[in-house]
């Protein structure tokens, strides 16, 4: 079959690229990429038989970009006119830096009409209303699973490839995603409580704990079922609703003893119950627990501590159930709990 050859040369900023392209009437396509300049490389298609995501990176920032279009828009960043002066960070357009400046002023102007939480940018709320309306445009093409935001995709394929990059220096723990490391770090290895409530003074290791916690005060419930009126606190109760009221969503089943659970934490702590692994080990004492929150409980037998009050006569408890009971007793009403922790 006759061989033809189309050769183009194109300029994208700048760089100057050649192509090459020999069609035999195969479905191989042989592309020879020549560049004058120095600040951009190609990588190889293929990787002992994988495919590479990302082909193009950055000489001055070494970030990589599947395509040579999306590293031309990034080079100008490197370029670029508009610059913060907060943080010297530069932007290819005057619209970029705008958005980028809200950091700075803490200016949110785009509103949930839902539960007013204050976004920065529209494109932020459009994700965030999805939490409201259930829509889930990003689905898996290996299991039934959909998600609202494609990097909840993203994450949930190393769920099937079983890859957990982001790796804690202070233990052996992997994590499928960087804030979940970033989470476990604050919560596991430091005592640091920087996020305080505005309505009880309680302290937090995590905005987002503060954030739940927050409801507990104000009473929103920002999760609505768009089958039914019904709405919730919390995320994981939707989820429940959803799977028991509307059979949306999947079961968590133990393989030993076929119990169903709607979150996949709580199978894992069913699970140490059979093969008796206990991971949360009291530093005070030997004893071991299968979850958390246990080891929590028990760590205030070690100390003096007492956290909760009566509302009524003043007297400290260690524990939230002993003062519920007491209160109880000392009024005959329904307990109002304080913690002045």
């Amino acid at each position: 079959m006759c061989e033809f050859l189309v050769a183009f040369i194109y300029q994208i900023s700048n760089y100057c690229v050649s192509f090459c392209v020999y069609d035999t009437g195969e479905s191989f396509v042989e592309v020879k990429i020549e560049a004058d300049s120095n600040d951009f490389t190609e990588h190889p298609h293929e990787d002992n038989g994988r495919h590479t995501d990302k082909l193009y990176s950055c000489a001055h920032c070494e970030k990589c970009f599947k395509t040579c279009s999306s590293l031309s828009q990034h080079v100008n960043v490197h370029s670029s006119k508009y610059k913060c002066t907060g943080c010297g960070k530069c932007f290819s357009t005057k619209q970029k830096l705008t958005v980028h400046r809200r950091i700075h002023s803490g200016e949110k102007p785009f509103e949930c009409t839902v539960c007013s939480k204050h976004f920065t940018t529209s494109g932020d709320l459009v994700k965030h209303n999805r939490i409201h309306s259930g829509v889930k445009p990003y689905k898996c093409q290996l299991c039934d699973k959909s998600f609202s935001v494609s990097t909840s995709l993203n994450t949930h394929m190393r769920v099937h490839t079983g890859d957990k990059p982001y790796k804690c220096s202070l233990c052996d723990k992997s994590f499928s995603e960087s804030g979940s490391l970033q989470t476990h770090k604050r919560r596991v290895h430091s005592n640091r409580r920087p996020y305080d409530c505005r309505y009880c003074g309680k302290l937090f290791k995590c905005s987002g704990d503060l954030k739940s916690h927050a409801r507990t005060h104000t009473g929103a419930k920002p999760y609505s079922c768009r089958y039914c009126s019904e709405r919730f606190t919390w995320h994981y109760t939707l989820k429940r609703h959803l799977l028991k009221s509307h059979n949306e969503g999947t079961w968590f089943k133990c393989h030993i003893c076929q119990k169903k659970f709607t979150l996949k934490g709580n199978l894992k702590t069913h699970i140490r119950r059979h093969e008796d692994v206990k991971p949360y080990v009291c530093n005070e004492c030997p004893k071991c627990f299968y979850r958390a929150a246990e080891l929590k409980r028990h760590k205030l037998k070690h100390s003096d501590v007492k956290h909760f009050i009566c509302g009524k006569c003043g007297k400290f408890f260690k524990y939230k159930d002993n003062v519920v009971r007491h209160f109880n007793r000392c009024s005959g009403v329904v307990p109002i709990i304080f913690s002045n922790n």
